[in-house]
């Protein structure tokens, strides 16, 4: 059995690395993807995980398959195209590190093409987390594949995390996007959104009102709700929980948010016990290693080459230089 799978798009970030003699900006390719950057941060931590997603037979998706490997994650269910390409972005930076994508996707892009005759019976029921995002409910026939897994993943007895990780320029329309990811919603046991996905979401309502809406409303147990530097704030058993960020140099915040969310369900597993069982220092604790690892990858570029280590997770615990 897999502690971690997850599903949806894996693709290439191009990254500002400088300029050119010309003055003409220059990219590194970094392999990403939330749902396989979420992967690869467990295998690196030392669980077993695995992804499951589609990419072209082209030298990006020959790229794809090694950086899954390389982290020590299990690709057995990545998919090559040999008619359609990798999707690939390119990533512009501001000088705090945050980012902007411009995407080279659509129907003729390798991910959005991911079928059920692509996946294997046994990669539904081998996980105890089983994860997705909603990139890859953009379009058919991806969305319908990737809800139809997450529905047999849960029937099997996998705990659901959803990460909506909302990207504007890949869908037709705000409203568009809105309806789909609230359609997640109702199949997730832990969700993670971001400050801007909750209000995008959720209009005005309050923090605490929007946590207690999860719970209440859609039947969420876990509902993190992830502040770029300020933090986190978390909502468990009727209980709000709120963490600092980690203060480290910004160089690039891509992967940050599936960095942060796969060190948190790395400590849950590690503590062998159900959400509605964790004490109140058990979630600190994991709401601090889930910060100290979403600080300590936006030091470095891209996202999974960016993973840290556990001896450098813990130096930044015990420093404790939090914003």
């Amino acid at each position: 059995m897999y502690d971690f799978i997850s599903i949806g798009e894996m693709l290439i970030d191009f990254t500002p690395c400088g300029v050119s003699e010309g003055g003409a900006p220059l990219y590194q390719p970094n392999p990403g993807g939330a749902p396989a950057n979420a992967a690869c941060v467990m295998a690196k931590l030392g669980r077993k995980a695995a992804f499951i997603g589609k990419v072209g037979a082209d030298v990006f998706g020959a790229s794809c398959k090694k950086a899954l490997e390389d982290a020590g994650c299990d690709s057995r269910y990545l998919v090559f195209s040999e008619t359609l390409g990798t999707t690939l972005a390119f990533v512009t930076l501001s000088p705090d590190g945050n980012r902007d994508f411009s995407f080279y996707r659509n129907h003729t892009t390798a991910d959005v093409s991911l079928s059920p005759a692509d996946i294997p019976a046994e990669a539904y029921g081998g996980a105890k987390i089983f994860h997705f995002g909603s990139v890859s409910l953009t379009q058919n026939p991806s969305r319908s594949t990737v809800l139809a897994a997450v529905k047999r993943a849960k029937g099997q007895g996998a705990l659901i995390s959803y990460d909506p990780n909302y990207r504007v320029p890949l869908w037709r329309s705000p409203k568009q996007a809105k309806a789909a990811i609230l359609e997640g919603l109702p199949l997730c046991d832990m969700l993670k959104i971001s400050d801007e996905e909750q209000r995008f979401l959720f209009d005005d309502l309050p923090e605490d009102a929007v946590g207690e809406l999860l719970h209440s409303q859609y039947g969420i147990a876990l509902a993190v709700i992830t502040k770029a530097k300020n933090g986190c704030t978390a909502y468990l058993n009727g209980k709000r929980y709120d963490s600092p960020a980690y203060d480290v140099k910004t160089v690039d915040t891509t992967g940050a948010g599936d960095s942060f969310w796969a060190g948190l369900l790395l400590r849950l597993l590690e503590s062998g016990k159900q959400l509605d069982m964790l004490s109140d220092s058990e979630v600190a604790g994991m709401l601090q290693f889930a910060n100290a690892v979403g600080s300590l990858v936006t030091a470095k570029k891209g996202a999974i080459a960016a993973v840290p280590s556990r001896e450098e997770i813990e130096a930044c615990i015990r420093e404790g230089k939090v914003l």
